[in-house]
């Protein structure tokens, strides 16, 4: 007996498709709503004022301290406890995306203080505000850094979005488990699973390692450039 049943695959590989579309519908609204946020975020963890420093900090140190499925469950399963009650779809982006803010929110972090203060100094001199100078000087140098960063996370994203089947989201694994149930046949059903999964997963990686070698490829020739300048 063949171990992979096309006639398997073609009868549910709509069911299969419908479960991947939304897999990539949570990826990408999480990760917009993630990018967004964090600035913010991490704008507050460098912010002059102990207490909104504390709370940015608290709350970065929270989400990345406890596991994203126990965020998942406590959403969806304890907030109703006092009066909040979401469905599994939205319980789902709410945890993945206040999960990956605070991730993103520290690689934002780390690329706004990469920038060098001589350059806030200078645009200070030029009569620039503070929000001028970081939207037009800091943001954009700090985003071009940490670029290949945001690439990885994403990627992480995208496999993440298999645990939203513990909130009864019908996503691509949660799909593949309830046809595998259903027909027992578990090979074919997650052999296809995880074949959907590395069609975006892997060309992903090939993008992002591709944005690595740029970014460090620009950065090496800003240097020698700095350097002749210098010479």
């Amino acid at each position: 007996m063949d171990l992979l049943n096309l006639s398997v695959v073609a009868e549910y590989y709509p069911v299969l498709l419908r479960g991947f579309g939304m897999t990539i519908l949570m990826t990408l609204i999480v990760i917009t709503l993630s990018l967004t946020l964090a600035i913010p975020v991490a704008l507050s963890r460098m912010s002059g004022n102990f207490l909104v420093r504390l709370v940015g900090g608290t709350y970065v140190e929270l989400l990345r301290g406890t596991p994203l499925v126990l965020q998942l469950v406590y959403i969806y399963f304890v907030l109703p406890g006092v009066g909040i009650r979401l469905d599994g779809f939205v319980a789902a982006l709410v945890a993945l995306t206040l999960h990956y803010t605070a991730y993103l929110s520290e690689v934002y972090r780390a690329g706004i203080q990469s920038v060098p203060k001589g350059q806030t100094q200078a645009a200070s001199a030029l009569g620039m505000s503070r929000s001028q100078t970081f939207i037009r000087i800091v943001l954009p140098q700090a985003v071009r850094t940490v670029t290949p960063a945001l690439g990885n996370y994403f990627i992480s994203l995208f496999k993440d979005t298999a645990l939203a089947s513990v909130v009864t989201v019908q996503e691509l694994l949660f799909s593949g488990q309830i046809i595998a149930a259903r027909t027992y046949q578990y090979f074919t059903i997650y052999t296809v699973c995880m074949i959907m999964y590395f069609s975006v997963g892997y060309p992903a990686a090939l993008f992002v390692r591709w944005l690595e070698k740029r970014t460090s490829g620009g950065y090496a020739r800003r240097r020698r450039r700095q350097k002749g300048g210098q010479a």
